[in-house]
């Protein structure tokens, strides 16, 4: 399979390009192709003729989302559109990502693929804007797949690396550690996305959108005390709850996602604490 992979130093970027099984990868730089300069996608994926777009750009900072919200738009949305529509016009495949922000109702159990979306926020609101702009302009071709709490080895740049990174430093540095117990999460890693997004596209799914996480669920309090626990580290980590509350901005308090359409194909992931477990054990090694 001949694949334009958009993002490439990413955390899922990085690790598509890691775990790939054998597939022809073009992975530009940013200086190659930057999809807020518009139209310089649409003349790659003509030239180079892909039989799959992967698309790992985002703008994911969530806090800046809603101090930036045109630029937000302009990436998760519209550069979305425009990817969607050259696809559509070379006969490709669009796999492209979305995030569990774009649900926010009132929820005690995983949220599936047909659940309707309720995002609270900017970013939600663009993420959820995507989908749609990606699945309206080439509905023969477009694959969503929405995930959640990402981490990986490659960090995450608009964050300063990635969560599990930052905690383990806090353990090591014996910090104290207030995290939020109200929000309930299904944290994934990359690489274990990134093999089931690469097994997926061997299945050859049929357009429309599907969720892939880490199996399981857990507050980002419960989540920092097992990172805390793999580091060896001695940091009091204290519950907090904000309500899902930063700022003015509202966070879900309940945003596990349902992986339903991908298990059908036999595409599954692990859970959460075994993926988790194997990051530390293999990026920090003197833990084990």
């Amino acid at each position: 399979m001949k694949i334009l992979l958009i993002g490439a130093t990413g955390q899922l970027g990085g690790d598509l390009l890691r775990n790939n099984p054998g597939h022809e990868i073009a992975a530009p730089g940013r200086g190659e192709l930057d999809l807020a300069r518009r139209g310089e996608a649409a003349r790659l994926i003509a030239r180079l003729r892909p039989d799959t777009v992967i698309n790992c750009a985002a703008f994911h900072n969530v806090p800046k989302c809603e101090e930036e919200p045109a630029q937000a738009f302009l990436i998760n949305c519209v550069a979305v559109r425009d990817l969607a529509a050259a696809c559509a016009a070379q006969g490709a495949r669009l796999v492209t990502f979305s995030s569990d922000y774009v649900f926010g109702g009132p929820r005690s159990e995983p949220w599936r693929e047909d659940d309707k979306p309720f995002p609270l926020q900017v970013y939600g609101i663009s993420r959820l804007a995507g989908e749609h702009a990606a699945l309206a302009t080439a509905p023969q071709h477009a694959v969503v797949i929405r995930t959640c709490g990402l981490y990986g080895r490659s960090g995450a740049r608009s964050k300063g690396g990635n969560f599990v990174d930052g905690r383990v430093a806090d353990a090591r540095a014996g910090k104290r550690i207030e995290m939020a117990s109200e929000q309930v999460i299904a944290p994934t890693s990359t690489d274990d996305l990134s093999r089931a997004v690469l097994a997926l596209l061997e299945k050859s799914p049929q357009p429309g959108i599907y969720h892939l996480v880490n199996e399981g669920s857990c507050s980002w309090y419960e989540f920092t005390r097992e990172i805390v626990r793999l580091a060896g580290g001695k940091s009091e980590v204290v519950p907090v709850d904000r309500g899902g509350v930063t700022g003015r901005m509202r966070r879900p308090l309940y945003s596990v996602l349902a992986n339903t359409k991908a298990r059908v194909l036999g595409v599954t992931l692990r859970p959460w604490r075994e993926a988790l477990a194997e990051y530390v054990r293999t990026k920090y090694p003197e833990t084990a």
